[in-house]
């Protein structure tokens, strides 16, 4: 039996009523932290300029352009959202797949939700669904798809936008297998444009591949049901004769559900997650001494993994997205202003003279020694040399938020999503759309849901129209 296969049979044979109560919380953290940075980040420039493209052929349809009052097609909704989701690299990331799986499906949901109709407990299953599939493929590929340079989110995310989109339309076994095989031939990414934004494309792009792989599928499309272990498919291509296991590919399926357990991580700071134990490591210290002279400031060291520095060993950056890749110049805003927040990467503020003045002393390395956890590559230490001649150091194991066994609070992620959804909705909206995110599991309509999130004033009372009796 083909993967495809064996993946369609799982993905169809999960229900909402089979769901631990764990995993309907935090899929609807996911939805909740998700739309909050789609939110932020339909501001930018990159789901702007995809948004006047697509808006050249004229074509209108039933799902929301995020932060905007237009309407396009689900594909094209999917394509914009998923881009604004990842572009400020605030989304929340899997721990088993090292990708921004939320990011690539949310939207797509969504989108598809409105077109075709769904509720909000179809939503979380749906989310479930496609976040159980990629970070149950992604131990088959182990690090070596990533250490290749393919970007994961993008290359995996496209399994799982398939299989949520196709748990939410209700495919059979034979077509979500057909569109699992087909969304072989629509993964891509490369790390090569990793701090541009074409990171931002690739989820976009893979979310509006995961959801027209579907709808294809649907329609009778057909593709090669080997698509995954054919020796010219998707492991082979992807990373190499026997660099691949398609066995660990199914291990341990549902048990515990990956948004369980270990579950996702979710960002306080908008930049690289690599950066996020050295940013905590930095903010440790001016915690215990202060905000940082830097003209007292000999040289500051910050010690992440290989792996890590590999994307983010950026000493002189050279954009806003750059700026999120620069491990130096994270540590730098976290030392001068013991925080890092989104208008650290606003269009010139890498250009601030007192950073700038700063970065030449801020030197990146990889980590060795005791301290370091030799299978973790998420733990940084960050040291600081003074002029005089003291130092002090602070060592990060695991960022807060890392797993589910280390959360951070609901409250941190509410003001989060205040924080990212006042860059476009109104101060009332804002509370309005959180409150009726976070009863996501009684929503009678995603289409009730993107009615609040449209650009404008809203009256609050429709949020309790939009749920579902509680003795429903």
């Amino acid at each position: 039996m083909s993967l495809a296969c064996q993946l369609a049979e799982r993905i169809t044979a999960l229900h909402y009523e089979d769901l631990p109560p764990e995993a309907v919380y935090w899929s609807g953290i996911a939805v909740l932290d998700t739309i909050g940075v789609t939110l932020a980040g339909a501001v930018e420039a990159p789901p702007r300029i995809l948004e006047e493209v697509i808006s050249l052929d004229g074509r209108n349809g039933p799902s929301l352009i995020f932060g905007t009052n237009r309407r396009a097609t689900c594909l094209d909704a999917a394509l914009v959202n998923s881009t604004a989701a990842h572009v400020l690299d605030f989304d929340n990331t899997s721990n088993t797949m090292f990708g921004h799986v939320s990011a690539a499906m949310i939207p797509a949901l969504i989108a598809a939700g409105e077109a075709f109709g769904a509720s909000g407990r179809d939503l979380l299953l749906a989310h479930v669904a496609g976040f159980e599939t990629a970070t149950r493929v992604a131990p088959g590929l182990n690090v070596h798809h990533y250490e290749k340079g393919w970007h994961s989110t993008a290359t995996l995310g496209v399994f799982a936008v398939t299989a949520a989109c196709a748990r939410l339309l209700n495919l059979s076994v034979p077509e979500t297998e057909t569109a699992l095989a087909l969304s072989t031939s629509l993964a891509a990414g490369t790390k090569a444009n990793f701090g541009t934004m074409t990171k931002s494309l690739h989820v976009g792009q893979c979310a509006r591949g995961g959801l027209l792989a579907v709808l294809l599928a649907r329609k009778g499309f057909t593709a090669n049901p080997d698509a995954f272990e054919h020796k010219q498919g998707f492991f082979n291509v992807f990373n190499g004769p026997g660099l691949h296991d398609k066995a660990r590919a199914l291990e341990g399926w549902g048990d515990p559900l990956d948004i369980v357990a270990p579950g996702a991580s979710y960002k306080l700071y908008p930049c690289c997650y690599s950066t996020h134990a050295a940013i905590e490591a930095a903010l440790a210290l001016v915690r215990e001494h202060g905000p940082i002279d830097p003209r007292a400031v000999q040289r500051v060291d910050s010690y992440t993994h290989t792996s890590r520095l590999a994307h983010t060993d950026r000493p002189d950056p050279r954009s806003a997205l750059d700026a999120k890749f620069s491990v130096q110049y994270c540590v730098a805003r976290a030392l001068l202003h013991g925080k890092v927040v989104l208008e650290h990467f606003d269009a010139d503020a890498h250009h601030d003279s007192v950073v700038r003045a700063l970065l030449p002393r801020v030197y990146a390395a990889p980590y060795t020694g005791k301290l370091f956890l030799p299978d973790d590559p998420f733990d940084a230490e960050v040291k600081v040399t003074l002029t005089d001649g003291s130092t002090c150091s602070a060592h990060v194991d695991r960022p807060l938020g890392r797993t589910s066994a280390n959360p951070i609070p609901l409250e941190r992620i509410r003001e989060k999503f205040e924080n990212c959804a006042g860059r476009v909705l109104a101060p009332d909206a804002v509370s309005a759309a959180s409150r009726l995110i976070e009863s996501c599991e009684d929503l009678r309509s995603v289409r009730d849901l993107t009615a609040l999130l449209e650009r404008a004033h809203f009256d609050t009372s429709s949020v309790e129209r939009a749920l579902v009796p509680s003795s429903a």
